[in-house]
């Protein structure tokens, strides 16, 4: 919950924010958002080897909840506090403030997803507790994303703090929550595997990019998230522009207003339906199906949203009912990609003989950055190139009209450009070769090896693992 409730904000609001409220250009802000995220994609596997070589009574990977839960919380503040200083020195704020935040996320984050690989060994059990963690995961985003514009509202008009403040305290109560979440998962969770990074750093990372699966694991996994954060880091402007900051819908006889948290939240709600019938969906079709499947019908809706209509209330509902719909599917999309990672990181243990957990988790949350780093700065250049008009403070108080061209690039990058991200998963995903029949042979086997090896009789479970076609 802790560490998606941050992410969330940072995908869908943070560049928003620094476009409208913290003052930097668009054509900066997509510098700021390639350059940290980067940064923070190759930092990943550098805290990977480290996590993989922690020893302590609490376990490899679990102490690091409680050793960077408070710096974690902090830098989110600090991330979300606005200077009052020039333009060059808020824009070195900007930096200094967004690596730090990237850099103590990558510090929790990897240890935390590579807990996945110590609690049990069976792949089954591994998209269980994925979807337990995606479940929760949604359910953060859900109450960070719902709540994030009342609080912002809040903060601004009943207590008549500026619109600046107003984002900064805002991100004081998430962070709050967040710092407690973190202390309540390292205080109820425990590793229940002890794997032994026994090779060097050059033999474990020779074995990481010479694995196959895990390079189509990772293109496939790169090109979900990017299809994520086309779509989420759209949102904000996609309302303020096209929807507009007033309309309702009506449901019966009901009339709520249609705003992005709202269109985030409920999408946050359906992601979580989508993990409760990710683990019937896999063992029903496998693994590989599954993402074939869903990769094949985000392309589908995707391209059906572009027909709607915001003028009518009914384009407006069919516009949430394909948000709900979307959402479901990436919902059973989110525990499936780490669930598959695990395999990854078994079959890597049984080809090399040694565990790198750490450093094959690394790589998700390595994927998942560079599709957030790539979709974040496509926005913000697409939509400068295409003459978006910044709400800032020299334009404050003026009734934006945006050009038929930017109107234009937001309606292709929630639809048209989304729905290519996902062809390329899908055809990615259909080379990957871990298959369930080949993930039951190689369970089997290493399972047999960490039974010889607790027997001390290493040389009778020597194995060898051929390539799968």
């Amino acid at each position: 919950m802790a560490s998606s409730m941050f992410w969330k904000v940072f995908s869908y609001y943070l560049p928003f924010f620094y476009a409208n409220v913290f003052g930097i250009s668009l054509v900066d802000t997509g510098i700021l958002l390639l350059v940290t995220r980067i940064w923070d994609a190759v930092s990943d596997p550098m805290m990977g080897v480290v996590a993989d070589r922690t020893k302590t009574r609490w376990g490899k990977y679990r102490p690091y909840l409680l050793w960077v839960a408070a710096p974690f919380s902090i830098c989110g503040i600090l991330l979300f506090t606005t200077p009052e200083w020039g333009y060059a020195a808020k824009l070195v704020w900007a930096y200094v403030t967004y690596i730090l935040m990237m850099t103590v996320y990558t510090g929790i984050n990897v240890p935390y997803g590579a807990m996945l690989g110590v609690i049990t060994d069976n792949s089954a059990e591994k998209t269980v507790f994925s979807s337990y963690r995606m479940f929760f995961a949604y359910a953060g985003s859900f109450i960070a994303l719902f709540a994030w514009d009342p609080l912002c509202s809040m903060f601004k008009d009943s207590f008549g703090f500026s619109l600046q403040s107003s984002w900064q305290f805002a991100m004081i109560v998430i962070a709050v929550c967040c710092f407690v979440l973190f202390l309540l998962c390292f205080s109820l969770t425990r590793e229940k595997l002890t794997t032994v990074s026994t090779a060097s750093l050059g033999s474990d990372i020779k074995a990481l990019v010479t694995n196959k699966p895990w390079w189509l694991l990772n293109g496939a996994s790169l090109c979900f998230n990017l299809f994520n954060t086309v779509r989420g880091a759209t949102v904000a402007f996609f309302f303020a522009d096209i929807i507009g900051g007033e309309q309702h819908i009506i449901i019966f006889t009901l009339s709520i207003l249609f705003y992005s948290g709202l269109f985030l939240g409920v999408g946050e709600v359906a992601n979580m339906v989508g993990v409760a019938l990710a683990v019937p969906i896999t063992n029903r079709f496998g693994k590989k199906p599954t993402f074939i499947l869903v990769d094949a019908l985000l392309i589908i809706f995707s391209v059906l949203f572009f027909t709607l209509s915001p003028a009518s209330n009914a384009g407006l509902l069919l516009m949430l009912l394909l948000q709900v719909v979307i959402s479901v599917l990436t919902g059973v999309m989110a525990p499936l990609v780490w669930s598959m990672y695990a395999d990854v990181s078994d079959y890597s243990e049984l080809k090399t003989s040694t565990a790198s957990t750490g450093l094959i988790f690394s790589s998700a949350s390595m994927a998942q950055k560079f599709g957030g780093a790539i979709g974040g700065a496509a926005v913000m250049w697409l939509l400068s190139g295409c003459g978006y008009v910044e709400r800032n403070d020299s334009n404050a108080g003026l009734d934006i009209v945006q050009p038929d061209s930017a109107i234009s690039c937001l309606w292709m990058l929630m639809t048209f450009i989304p729905a290519g991200v996902a062809l390329l998963s899908l055809v990615i995903v259909w080379f990957y070769p871990l298959d369930t029949k080949e993930m039951n042979r190689i369970v089997n086997e290493l399972h047999l090896r960490r039974e010889a090896v607790t027997d001390g009789s290493v040389k009778a479970a020597e194995t060898h693992i051929v390539e799968p076609d």
